[in-house]
């Protein structure tokens, strides 16, 4: 009877070398782990230390840097024409379109023409009355001429007169020294050179009185011809104004009446804008007003190409929180701008030198530019900061910061003051 198999069984030794395996592999295993923790452990460390977490493709990183920082402030603006007159009708009348919008005019072009009889028959009655008054001062003058005529006419009668008294009291002289006349014939011959003479300087009164009033009278009649010349030009130009042209040459903008249509004085018949003139008509903050006036730079972006320019005139009027001003372009205007085109402008308020900035972003409204997240060894680290003069594009760092930090420049509110936040790759 077989008790059990102990009698079949045999000692096998392991070998040696197998187990020496083993144990190198489980050593390389946890040289591995060891490796791995080490790696890990940094990571482990900023996830501990952080309070949230983000992706650090989903924010926008800046970096500070030193250089000048162009104090600036951004408006919209709308290319206006420097010269876009409202031409308005003349007269009362029933108008006729010479153009239609969009057309461009010559200088001196007609665009309009106001038919209005009343003008017109005035014109006419007008022209008659100086026709009249040119032939009463043609009259007069002939009137003139005969009554100097008349009058030089008595005066040379008066001389014959005068002399051939003298004559006559010359002989009268010889024959009563001689005895052969009396005394009294003497005296007669000397009455009659008196009277002669006294006709002859009383012709010479009269025409001098008559030449005078003649003069004022032919001077009246002119002045009336002039002052009815000057009524006729005055006519003559509004009958030339009835016919509305282009001030210089350019674009028809808009057409506000119906051709054919009838048109009161003074009202508005269309506008023109002149394309060889632009300006830029912006918005300006009132904020901003203290700091601006004529003179001030700008910078006027335009396809992709920035431009010169100058701020011409500032409207002292505020309306909507804002400023009305006027652009110019300093040289040539660029090609290719239309009316009402916006652009973008800046207007460059001052230049500070050799600053500490980093780009502009949401961080500044969010943080109410007193703190900001400075990127350190995979983490971002809420740090206060101090800022100062601001530009369009960049932001000027007073204190909090230094030459090289890495920030971040997108919104903060949404991490609701975390102390450290791990940024994920």
């Amino acid at each position: 009877m077989i008790r059990n198999n102990s009698a079949m069984d045999r000692v096998v030794e392991r070998p040696k070398g197998v187990r020496g395996r083993r144990a190198w592999i489980w050593m390389g295993v946890g040289v591995v782990c060891l490796i791995l923790a080490s790696m890990a452990y940094p990571s482990i460390r900023r996830w501990a230390q952080s309070e949230a977490s983000v992706a650090l493709s989903d924010v926008r990183v800046g970096t500070v840097i030193r250089g000048d920082l162009v104090r600036d402030v951004s408006v919209q603006g709308n290319v206006v024409a420097a010269f876009r007159p409202t031409l308005v009708s003349p007269a009362r009348g029933v108008i006729r379109l010479e153009v239609v919008a969009g057309q461009f005019a010559e200088g001196g072009q007609v665009l309009a023409r106001v038919a209005s009889p009343e003008i017109e028959s005035r014109l006419r009655q007008e022209r008659s009355t100086l026709s009249s008054l040119r032939s009463e001062v043609e009259r007069q003058r002939i009137l003139s001429e005969q009554t100097r005529l008349q009058g030089r006419q008595d005066i040379r009668l008066a001389e014959v007169e005068l002399e051939a008294g003298q004559r006559a009291l010359e002989r009268a002289e010889r024959i009563r020294q001689e005895g052969l006349l009396n005394a009294v014939e003497l005296e007669r011959a000397q009455d009659a050179v008196k009277v002669s003479s006294l006709e002859l300087e009383l012709a010479r009164q009269r025409l001098d009185l008559q030449t005078e009033t003649l003069d004022f009278e032919l001077r009246q009649r002119r002045s009336e011809v002039e002052r009815q010349r000057l009524v006729v030009e005055d006519l003559e130009r509004q009958v030339d104004e009835l016919a509305i042209r282009a001030p210089v040459s350019s674009l028809v903008s808009r057409i506000e009446v119906a051709d054919r249509g009838s048109v009161v004085q003074g009202q508005e018949v269309m506008t023109v804008v002149d394309l060889s003139a632009f300006e830029i008509e912006v918005a300006v903050p009132e904020s901003y007003t203290q700091n601006l006036g004529p003179g001030t730079e700008a910078s006027i972006l335009f396809d992709g190409e920035e431009y010169r320019g100058l701020l011409e005139s500032l409207s002292p009027e505020v309306r909507g929180s804002r400023v009305q001003g006027i652009v110019s372009f300093v040289g040539e205007a660029p090609e290719g701008l239309k009316q009402n085109q916006r652009l973008s402008t800046r207007l460059l308020l001052e230049t500070r030198g050799d600053t500490l900035k980093v780009p502009r972003g949401s961080f500044l409204e969010s943080g109410g530019g007193r703190q900001a997240y400075v990127l350190d060894d995979g983490l971002a680290v809420l740090r206060p900061i101090e800022v100062g003069a601001l530009s369009v594009s960049e932001v000027e760092i007073l204190g909090g910061l230094e030459l090289g930090d890495r920030i971040i420049l997108s919104d903060i509110s949404r991490f609701e003051g975390a102390e450290r936040l791990l940024l994920r790759r």
